[in-house]
């Protein structure tokens, strides 16, 4: 770590190597992971917050073309390398063992042509997450995601979720505030578009106010339940659930 880098500067190096390796997968590909990783607060914010971790079995639901992954590799490289790494900031793993679970073939596709040569090498799993195996953990990441089904299936997703989750496990869930009307719209609307964009087809959506989601997470046994407001400039609602599964105590 150094105490002289600046974190704007890092990030800008970030930024690039984790977007670099898109250029294979095509022009779609590469503009959509700069566009995502440049404007989106969420990745930024995980890594300012401490969020990771050295957290190194990695679920990502919804992972798309994989840029998570792709985030965490060049995490590593740039903390392999002395002095790059910016002393405000946590480690993060130095080798994720990371799986990635996505429904859709053309984004898992892009996901293999980007960033399938990476070391250790991503798994991706192109699969239903709401019947998908989990592999035991020590983060799940969940971004944007749970709205597209339904409550029941909502809570069946976090329940094996929790299970899959070592002690001392953590679940980073972003989700829309139901409850700020206007931002949840104009978040719901995005989302759409870019639905569309991708070549998706369009689907329902539930939405829960933060309060519901918190007292859900704590029903299924997360604890603490923390959110964090991220969507700092954009119109929209996020929030970022920061959820942990408690360490097992001494006495057990």
């Amino acid at each position: 770590m150094n105490d002289t880098v600046s974190t704007d500067a890092a990030w800008r190096q970030l930024h690039e190597a984790a977007t670099a390796p898109y250029k294979k997968a095509g022009n779609f590909a590469w503009h959509f992971a700069r566009g995502k990783l440049g404007r989106d607060p969420v990745f930024r914010g995980l890594i300012e917050r401490g969020l990771i971790g050295e957290r190194r079995r990695v679920v990502d639901i919804g992972c798309g073309q994989g840029l998570f992954a792709s985030l965490l590799s060049a995490m590593a490289g740039m903390q392999a390398q002395p002095g790059r790494w910016p002393a405000a900031w946590a480690a993060t793993p130095a080798a994720a063992e990371y799986t990635g679970i996505e429904l859709m073939p053309k984004d898992v596709a892009r996901a293999k042509a980007s960033i399938g040569h990476l070391e250790p090498a991503p798994r991706f799993v192109c699969e239903d997450m709401c019947k998908a195996a989990m592999p035991a953990c020590d983060l799940v990441v969940i971004l944007d995601v749970l709205h597209y089904v339904d409550h029941a299936a909502q809570e069946g997703v976090l329940r094996r979720v929790h299970g899959a989750l070592q002690p001392g496990g953590r679940l980073l869930l972003r989700v829309g505030d139901a409850a700020s009307r206007r931002g949840f719209a104009i978040s719901q609307w995005v989302d759409r578009t870019v639905t569309r964009i991708r070549g998706h087809r369009v689907s329902p959506t539930w939405g829960r106010s933060l309060s519901e989601w918190t007292a859900l997470l704590q029903g299924l046994g997360f604890s603490p339940v923390q959110g964090i407001p991220m969507s700092a400039g954009t119109p929209f609602a996020n929030v970022l659930l920061v959820a942990d599964r408690a360490k097992e105590s001494s006495s057990s």
